[in-house]
């Protein structure tokens, strides 16, 4: 008799076996799955729905507050614990009243029964025979996975109204928080929820929903889960839910999130959740400060910001375009990544290239005034010129002609060899190759590899590759060194005067900004002790966008954007041992101690690197050293492209014939009127003697080549005017005089 037990019960396993294995439960598989972009801090940036439209968060039992799990079993299925997928007194009650009422009251269904109807919609049947396959199927479920198995099923696919699913995504829609912090209240509207989706759900059907609330309250102090304070306390409370129009509307970082989506790693996206590392306050506030400044653009034009964690390399906030929902500024195009003339943004790269080389220190003589570098002859964004000026005082006003000068220097393939090394790769035009315009916008990069580039001011000259994903590794690389990040980083921020105290404010900000040709892109980058931060302006399709460029667009967003950074604690700064102080003379660029007191025309305070004190660069139009002798004696002079603004040594002896020339047409203080019936004077100038092509400047602005020569022609409205005129040898003259409006008798 035994023995035939034994074999009609292993006959009997087997065939239970065969069965499973032929009729396996319908599980959600990866395929077609949804998916939810994460924030560091669990918060949902963006969701895609099931390939049955269904939006789900998919979370486990220990991610969900204990009061709702309370709430859930307490009213759906107490002996969940136990169980073995049937609860045979709960079947025996449903019978029994079955029997008495001639239908189906209750179905007695467990909590894996209920499972099994969420994974099979067509076992929700009220009949004998779907509910005999609910069974099964529960019988089945159980013997296949654990408890916390089946209760996860339940927590993400149970239907909580419309194309919602699950008590996380639930949560997030109608109460607008995690389901880790519901309240008692709370809790007990999302465990009722399920009962009847359409009709209970919050945001549609508040009273309903308070009813059913009260139901699973009252149940749970009956049953001495929560005591009567508890579910007091909870009746106070007013269902209020969001309204859940648009789900679109409720997303954050939506162009980031569509990139994580895209790029995560395959194990992230069979669970259905990808991981970020982006501060979900940080990135609202961004969003919020962009929406509203979009208003105040021109139509079409958008607007991109990053902020990345200097020392982790992680994006905290990353806005690809103004407003996700305003398709005439491209919305969806994800300006971060856009390629983009950078303008003058690359200049503080040239100058600490040009440190590291030892061709200038902070307080170097560069000149800014009318030059030609092969052919090609750059000019000022407000096209006049200062003349003699420190490569500090340059780059802080991002003057055009001295930064050209360094680049030409240290050559353009070179410096973009650099660039390339330190992750700031530039895409020059097709059959293109690096040259002097590169530093003025000539060549492409991104928003997010500037990004990367300027974190090397604030952590020892090395660039990073900002981070999305806590997954990807730590990409740093060196682009300048320690010393010349320091002096860069202290003239973007505070001028680079030696000797000042530094400023102990955690905000303190070392900021470049850059325009395009054409205004077709405006920028402004910056770096603080802890973030480094960035700023896009413009169309994506590369209108021109005239009046808006880098100071008067992109640098007052990036002030705001900083306003919105953590208050933190300043770091301590500290000089880098290679970075010393020393006094410096103009023009020859040296140590003070090594200069003659004669020769010291301007003292200036320097930053130098390597304790080195280079003297100013070679003179382009004169290469002679500025200290030589001459008939006279020494001579020292300055750079021949200055004499507009400095008093150079008159020549002697027999310098004087072979230099001499002269402006004619123009008297020293000669004042002018206009003819009867006009309001300018047009005046026509022109030079005698000189060498080689002229440069005429009106007021300190140059006057158009294509207008200009030996002699030029002018219309001159009413004031007190100065013209200047220089050769190729750097030899000049200038009249000042006075215009004048007609008066009659």
């Amino acid at each position: 008799m035994t023995r035939r037990f034994e074999l009609w019960l292993a006959a009997l396993l087997a065939l239970l076996l065969t069965l499973d294995l032929a009729l396996p439960p319908p599980l959600p598989t990866a395929d077609g799955r949804g998916l939810v972009v994460l924030a560091a801090d669990g918060t949902p940036l963006r969701a895609w729905p099931d390939a049955d439209g269904a939006w789900r968060h998919p979370v486990q039992p220990a991610e969900v507050s204990p009061l709702y799990l309370e709430a859930l079993l307490g009213y759906e299925d107490r002996a969940f614990r136990w169980h073995p997928g049937v609860n045979p007194w709960a079947l025996a009650r449903a019978g029994w009243q079955w029997a008495r009422a001639g239908r189906i009251v209750s179905g007695g269904s467990t909590l894996t029964m209920q499972v099994a109807r969420i994974l099979e919609p067509e076992l929700a049947e009220r009949s004998l025979r779907a509910k005999g396959r609910q069974l099964l199927r529960a019988l089945q479920l159980e013997l296949r996975f654990s408890k916390e198995e089946i209760l996860a099923l339940y927590l993400n696919h149970a239907p909580m109204g419309g194309i919602v699913e699950g008590v996380e995504m639930a949560s997030r829609l109608y109460l607008g928080r995690s389901s880790r912090t519901l309240s008692h209240a709370e809790a007990a509207v999302l465990a009722a929820l399920p009962r009847a989706p359409s009709r209970l759900r919050p945001d549609r059907h508040p009273a309903s929903a308070q009813r059913a609330r009260d139901r699973v309250l009252d149940r749970l102090l009956a049953q001495g889960i929560w005591s009567a304070q508890a579910v007091q306390d909870a009746k106070l409370e007013r269902v209020a839910a969001v309204s859940l129009n648009s789900l679109n509307a409720r997303w954050l970082a939506p162009l980031a999130a569509e990139r994580l989506r895209r790029e995560a790693p395959q194990a992230e996206r069979q669970t259905g959740r990808v991981n970020s590392l982006l501060d979900t306050e940080l990135q609202a506030g961004l969003e919020r400060l962009l929406l509203d400044r979009a208003g105040q653009l021109p139509p079409q034009v958008s607007i991109a910001a990053l902020v990345m964690d200097n020392q982790t390399l992680a994006v905290r906030a990353y806005a690809g375009s103004a407003d996700f929902q305003d398709a005439e500024r491209a919305a969806h195009v994800d300006m971060v990544r856009g390629v983009r003339s950078p303008g003058s943004a690359l200049k503080p790269f040239v100058y600490a290239l040009a440190l590291d080389e030892g061709l200038i220190h902070s307080e170097s003589l560069l000149v800014d005034a009318p030059q030609s570098f092969s052919g090609y002859a750059p000019g000022n964004f407000q096209a006049d010129f200062s003349g003699p000026v420190s490569a500090a005082d340059a780059l802080r006003r991002s003057l055009n002609v001295p930064a050209v000068d360094l680049l030409d220097r240290l050559g353009p393939a070179r410096v973009a060899s650099l660039l390339r090394s330190g992750g700031l790769r530039l895409r020059f035009p097709r059959n293109g190759e690096a040259n002097l315009s590169l530093i003025l916008g000539g060549a492409g990069t991104t928003l997010e590899e500037l990004v990367g580039a300027y974190r090397a001011l604030a952590v020892q000259g090395r660039a990073g590759r900002p981070r999305l994903h806590p997954a990807e590794p730590l990409r740093e690389a060196p682009l300048m060194s320690e010393g010349a990040a320091f002096i860069v980083r202290e003239i973007l921020e505070s001028g680079g005067q030696p000797g000042r105290p530094f400023q102990q404010q955690s905000r303190r900000l070392a900021f470049k900004t850059g325009t395009s040709f054409g205004f077709r892109d405006a920028w402004a980058l910056g770096v603080t002790d802890r973030f480094t931060l960035g700023v896009w302006v413009g169309r994506p399709d590369g209108t021109p966008n005239p009046g808006h460029f880098g100071a008067n667009t992109a640098a007052p967003l990036l002030h705001e954007l900083l306003a919105l950074l953590p208050n933190d604690p300043a770091l301590p700064r500290a000089v880098p041992t290679a970075v010393s102080q020393a006094a410096i003379c103009w023009p020859l660029g040296l140590a003070e101690a090594q200069t003659a007191p004669l020769h010291c025309q301007q003292r200036r305070t320097a930053w130098l690197l390597q304790h080195s004190s280079p003297p100013t660069l070679p003179d382009r139009l004169d290469p002679s050293p500025l200290l030589q002798a001459s008939p006279c004696g020494e001579r020292l002079r300055w750079p021949l492209a200055l004499s507009s603004w400095v008093n150079q040594p008159q020549p002697c002896g027999a310098e004087v014939a072979s230099g001499a020339w002269q402006l004619q047409g123009l008297e020293p203080a000669q004042r002018l009127q206009a003819l009867p019936g006009q309001r300018a004077v047009h005046l026509e100038a022109r030079t005698q003697g000189g060498q080689g092509p002229r440069w005429w400047l009106l007021d300190g602005r140059l006057v158009p080549q294509s207008e200009a020569g030996d002699s030029v022609r002018l219309s001159l409205e009413a004031g007190t005017h100065r013209l200047t005129v220089l050769d190729a040898q750097g030899r000049f003259e200038h009249r000042e005089f006075s215009v004048s409006p007609h008066s009659p008798r």
